[in-house]
């Protein structure tokens, strides 16, 4: 951790005054359009939060006809129900958002995930898309967008990260469904072990964030788990 921070404080140093106010005012403003996404509950009377969905099933499921925004075919993708309005409460509009930019940014992984096409597989597996929603929360509680102080060197790393891509946050998203998959195959994990799998996925991804090269999501390890 010690090196990585004095490999942070090192590039900082290496750009002009101008520079780097100009950095820390761009990474202000993607931090507070990230903020606001955050903060956005997904609500089924929206018009764009309707379209969103149906993007979602478009993407997931490309020339299948999505009968209804309420429909027994979303318990295909792995929702608790026909409503999945309904299990966006825990992480909001984001998780939608983080689900659909992984499904047409890496579509490959994200279908190989879904039919759950790699490895042993239990006998009871997690359910995809609220796993996402899952991973969603995860990832807000890890980053902790909200805080002043303190400051955590793991939250410094990702608004590092946010200033060079403002997808930071759904790039971290999809290495986290992959890190976790991972882990579930290599721990021959089932359902009542979900729980202790994202913990784990977790604590992988602060270990890869505090690696001294890493300064972009495109760095972490993980990251080459996607195609």
């Amino acid at each position: 951790m010690a090196v990585a921070l004095r490999f942070l404080v090192s590039r900082i140093h290496r750009l002009s005054l101008s520079t780097l106010i100009l950095t820390l005012r761009f990474q202000e403003e993607r931090l507070k359009r990230l903020r606001h996404r955050t903060k956005v509950q997904f609500d089924a009377s929206r018009l764009e939060h309707q379209e969103a969905l149906r993007a979602l099933w478009s993407a997931t499921y490309p020339g299948e006809e999505l009968q209804s925004l309420i429909s027994d075919q979303w318990k295909e993708m792995g929702w608790q129900g026909k409503d999945p309005s309904t299990d966006f409460r825990g992480a909001g509009f984001i998780s939608l958002e983080n689900l659909l930019f992984f499904a047409k940014t890496f579509s490959i992984s994200f279908q190989s995930l879904l039919r759950k096409q790699t490895g042993k597989r239990a006998i009871w597996e997690y359910p995809f898309a609220v796993a996402g929603v899952n991973i969603t929360f995860m990832i807000l509680q890890m980053l902790n967008l909200d805080a002043t102080k303190p400051r955590t060197f793991i939250r410094g790393v990702f608004l590092q990260m946010l200033s060079e891509n403002e997808w930071a946050f759904d790039l971290l998203y999809c290495v986290a469904f992959m890190i976790m998959d991972k882990l579930w195959l290599d721990k021959h994990a089932t359902y009542m072990e979900f729980n202790d799998i994202l913990r784990l996925t977790r604590s992988q991804l602060e270990k890869e964030f505090l690696m001294d090269d890493v300064l972009l999501i495109e760095d972490m390890p993980s990251y080459n788990l996607l195609r």
